[in-house]
């Protein structure tokens, strides 16, 4: 697979870096912080307007002909200025989840109105019990009715329609749901990296249409969940990046026993391994995006090996980012702080490094390609 930019997506990373620089600089981020809202609803018509809500959608999909590396190079960008709008869970894992919906009248209208920016769409599927894993779902479908709960719905505060996923004695399906509906309870809170998210608890709670009949969820689902580990570890690189790039700039003026912190081959030495895991997860994010024309065991574990490893360096580089900064890093006023709670929350988004690991080692059921109609839970 080439990965060398064309002229369009050199543009479109050129559109990205030109928006987040003039609108989305850390002092307009606290300002949209304060106003507890998650989402400027500028900001979310300007990304329809530009066609990033559509650009890594086929066009005979209803998007603008574009794939998961027009969703890198928006995400990466995204990453270094941590965006807070929910584009990941709406335009990637929402999108490509209706993407892989046969054609019909209904899809084609949801993928319309979530590209124009005139619907947000959010996925619940993940649920307390799972702990990341895939395949646990004890939310149940029955008589066109839904009863059970989904944790951490990231962008549900400000969905439109819901994507839930129940099961049935048939297996899994999928079911558009109107969060204002009856039999619905929301909690709505703000995460470390003040995203904002919701739990819901469905009883007995209507269902609008059925997206994908009980037993063919999984693979449906399983489409949707796939660009999303691509796109948050597209969004894990930029915000590395900016990181190490933040803390290089510190370490270079901040002084220390009369010289410069940058002279001390120790934190050299720190600063390298950071330089190294940011892109050995570049690296492994090219495989997962490669990855996603194949199908198989082989998706699977190039997809867990992805996340397993930008998990991991994550953590290790948000953590020395803040400890190379001293007392000032775990202040709200400085930025690389925020960075570090981004990179913690995306180190366990979709599953934690352990139960990647676990899948590509073989001891985890393989949800991508062998879907059963009522799997165990797996343990991260």
């Amino acid at each position: 697979m080439d990965f060398n930019l064309t002229s369009e997506q050199e543009a479109l990373a050129d559109s990205v870096a030109r928006f987040t620089a003039r609108d989305y600089t850390f002092e307009a981020r606290n300002r949209l912080i304060g106003e507890g809202t998650g989402l400027d609803k500028r900001h979310w018509q300007a990304f329809a307007d530009l066609g990033w809500l559509g650009a890594g959608l086929a066009e005979d999909a209803g998007g603008y002909g574009g794939g998961p590396v027009e969703n890198m190079i928006i995400m990466e960008g995204f990453g270094r200025a941590l965006v807070l709008e929910p584009f990941l869970p709406v335009a990637l894992v929402a999108v490509q989840t209706l993407a892989a919906l046969p054609p019909s009248t209904l899809r084609d209208m949801l993928i319309a109105e979530i590209v124009a920016g005139d619907a947000i769409v959010a996925v619940a599927h993940g649920e307390i019990a799972a702990r990341g894993a895939p395949d646990y779902v004890e939310t149940v479908y029955e008589g066109s009715r839904i009863t059970g709960a989904k944790s951490m719905v990231i962008g549900g505060h400000a969905a439109s329609r819901l994507i839930v996923s129940a099961r049935s004695p048939e297996g899994l399906g999928l079911y558009l749901v109107d969060p204002a509906a009856s039999g619905i309870s929301t909690r709505h809170y703000r995460l470390l990296d003040n995203q904002h998210a919701v739990d819901l608890a469905f009883e007995n709670a209507p269902v609008l249409e059925t997206l994908a009949r009980p037993g063919e969820g999984e693979a449906v689902i399983a489409a949707g969940l796939a660009h999303g580990l691509v796109g948050v570890s597209a969004e894990a690189v930029g915000a590395m990046d900016a990181a190490i790039r933040m803390t290089r700039d510190y370490i270079t003026t901040r002084r220390q026993f009369g010289t410069t912190l940058s002279t001390f081959q120790t934190l050299q030495h720190r600063m390298a391994d950071m330089l190294v895991e940011m892109e050995l997860s570049r690296s492994i994010l090219y495989q997962g995006i490669a990855s996603l024309g194949q199908s198989g065991v082989q998706c699977t574990r190039a997809l867990a090996a992805m996340k397993a490893i930008v998990s991991s360096a994550a953590l290790f580089v948000g953590r020395n980012a803040v400890q190379l900064h001293g007392g000032i890093g775990m202040t709200e006023e400085y930025a690389i702080g925020h960075y570090y709670r981004r990179l913690f929350v995306i180190s366990g988004q979709f599953g934690g490094e352990s139960l990647h690991l676990k899948t590509m080692a073989g001891l985890s059921q393989s949800f991508w390609t062998e879907p059963t109609s009522r799997p165990s839970p797996i343990m991260a």
